[in-house]
């Protein structure tokens, strides 16, 4: 009996041999963009104190926090929120964001990430 090899169904990849990019709010490293059947990116962010003001026209963005300094915040349009590992928030299209604090984030966007889609406030 013969086995038939397929193409896998899947991607598996490793956030340490994803190269970091800077991005308004620290480094991010992004999976998934060259993957052309998933119409999302995800990823990993080193969130730095200095994170900058910014929003999205097209992109939504889920943030899972992993892990945070103490005091860390998200300010959200006018809103400071605080955080902590194990939070989640959805941030819509136009809603400016930024982090507060030192943190590391999973952050997954839909559509796919846009380096074009992301604007200072």
């Amino acid at each position: 009996m013969s086995t038939l090899q397929t193409e896998r169904r899947y991607r598996v990849v490793d956030f340490a041999e994803i190269p970091g990019v800077p991005c308004p709010c620290g480094t991010a490293r992004r999976a998934f963009a060259d993957a052309a059947d998933i119409p999302a990116t995800v990823h990993v962010t080193e969130i730095s104190e200095d994170a900058a003001l910014h929003y999205h026209k097209r992109l939504t963005e889920t943030y899972f926090f992993l892990e945070c300094q103490a005091n860390a915040q998200m300010q959200l349009d006018s809103d400071i929120v605080g955080v902590k590992p194990g939070m989640c928030f959805l941030i819509p299209p136009g809603v400016r964001h930024r982090a507060i604090g030192k943190m590391k984030v999973l952050i997954i966007a839909t559509p796919k990430f846009d380096p074009t889609d992301e604007w200072l406030a």
